[in-house]
This record gives C-alpha cells, sequence and structure tokens, in this order.
C-alpha cells in the first residue's frame, strides 16, 4: 500500500485556520453544552439510574441540550482536526454533515409550511404528553411553567388539558390539593403582589367558565403560538438565514 502526498497543500491556508477558529468555537461550545448536560443528569440521579430517561414519558429537555453538544463537539473536531491537519476525509465529513443538516432544516421548513394541520396535530400531541410528566421532571416543568408565563397561556388547547395530568385532573381519584386547577403560571398575575403565589390556580376549574377569566389564562399555548408566529416572522426569518449563512 502506498501512501500518496500532493505537492501543494490541499487547503489553502488563509481557508484552513478561518476554518480552524471557527470549529474551535464550535467545538468549546459543544464541550459547554456536554458538560451542562451530564452536570444536570448528575444532579437529578439520572448517571446513576439511566432508566430514568425512559422513564419520562414527555421531554427531558437535558437530551436535546445532550444531543445538541454531541453534534457541536463532533463537528467541531472534523472541521479543527480536518483544517489543522489538512485531513480531506474529516473536511468532507464536516462539509457533508453541514449540508445534510441544512437540507434537513429546509425539508422540516416545507413540511411545515405544506402540511400545518399535520403538524399542528403533532405540536398538539407533544404538549399533551408532556402535561402529563409535568410533575416528573423539574427541567420540563419549569419550561412548562415559562412558555405559559410569557405566551399568557394556559394547556395546548385550554385550561381543560390538565386534566391530563393525574394532579391536575378533575376526574381522577386522586386526593392532590392541586386536583380541578391548574399551575401557577395559568394565573393572570397581580401587580399589586411582590411574591409569587404558587397556590392560585387551586380549585380554579370548579368555576364556571365565566369566572375563569378574571383569575387564569384562557386561551391555549398552541393558539398563542400561531398569534405570535405572524407577528415575529421576521425575527423568525432571520434567525433562520442567520443560521444558514453560519453553516455555508
Amino acid at each position: 500500500m502506498h501512501y500518496y502526498r500532493y505537492s501543494n497543500a490541499e487547503v489553502s491556508c488563509w481557508y484552513k485556520y478561518l476554518l480552524f477558529s471557527y470549529n474551535i468555537v464550535f467545538w468549546l461550545a459543544g464541550v459547554a453544552f456536554l458538560a451542562a448536560g451530564l452536570w444536570a443528569w448528575s444532579e437529578k440521579g439520572v448517571l446513576s439510574d439511566l432508566t430514568k430517561v425512559t422513564g419520562l414519558h414527555g421531554l427531558d429537555p437535558v437530551v436535546l441540550v445532550l444531543v445538541v453538544g454531541i453534534v457541536m463537539f463532533t463537528l467541531g473536531f472534523a472541521g479543527c482536526v480536518g483544517a489543522l491537519r489538512e485531513n480531506i476525509c474529516l473536511l468532507k465529513f464536516f462539509c457533508g454533515t453541514i449540508v445534510f443538516i441544512f437540507l434537513l432544516e429546509l425539508a422540516v421548513a416545507v413540511m411545515a409550511f405544506l402540511f400545518q394541520d399535520w403538524v399542528r396535530d403533532r405540536v398538539k400531541e407533544f404538549f399533551e404528553n408532556n402535561i402529563k410528566s409535568y410533575r416528573d421532571d423539574i427541567d420540563l416543568q419549569n419550561i412548562i411553567d415559562s412558555l405559559q408565563r410569557i405566551n399568557h397561556c394556559c394547556g395546548a388547547q385550554g385550561p381543560e388539558d390538565w386534566d391530563f395530568n393525574i394532579y391536575f385532573d378533575c376526574k381522577s381519584e386522586s386526593k392532590s390539593r392541586e386536583k380541578c386547577g391548574v399551575p401557577f403560571s395559568c394565573c393572570i398575575p397581580d401587580p399589586a403582589q411582590k411574591v409569587v403565589n404558587t397556590q392560585c390556580g387551586y380549585d380554579i376549574r370548579k368555576k364556571s367558565k365565566s369566572q375563569w377569566d378574571d383569575q387564569i389564562f384562557v386561551k391555549g399555548c398552541i393558539h398563542a403560538l400561531e398569534a405570535w408566529l405572524p407577528r415575529n416572522i421576521y425575527i423568525v426569518a432571520g434567525v433562520f438565514i442567520a443560521i444558514s449563512l453560519l453553516q455555508v
């Protein structure tokens, strides 16, 4: 087997160190994501019992952080070493993966536009599954609370969706104090209160629906997000273009 070297460098010096500088930042960011994800899992005891990952029916945000970290770490490593050592195989892997991710993003955007009803049903199903696991994972709980508080919404389609959670279900035989209520993030904030009242949603759904408007948000989060997107379409498009330019 013979090993051939090219008489001239395969990668220009300017492009070589530009690519290396760009990817060293990307690689370090991947390391940071991985470290944060592993630390979060360590705090939740997942590293000592990995069955907790499959036991959660909703989304564990830490999994998303780890996946992003692994992708960034792998691509950053391939880009750094490939550029520095002029390894064409690593550079082709780096380039091919970036192109694949770009095409995947483009396909998702087109599918979301063409099949809006299907996407809406999947988002509804996803949100309902995470409502079921609201009390099972503190990170998921914080994300749902933030989503409801920022968008002034409650549940996927409305407050009744909290019946999917055993602690809030009105028909459940559970003796939970939260039964027939909603999380505090569904409550309309009182400007006079400096301390968050985490019990403001207790028993609210035992009252008539005409009384809900004064105490909780009645709009579902899916409808709130659908209303938010047209108002911020230029921001969303700008972020997508910025990510695309970085990939290019």
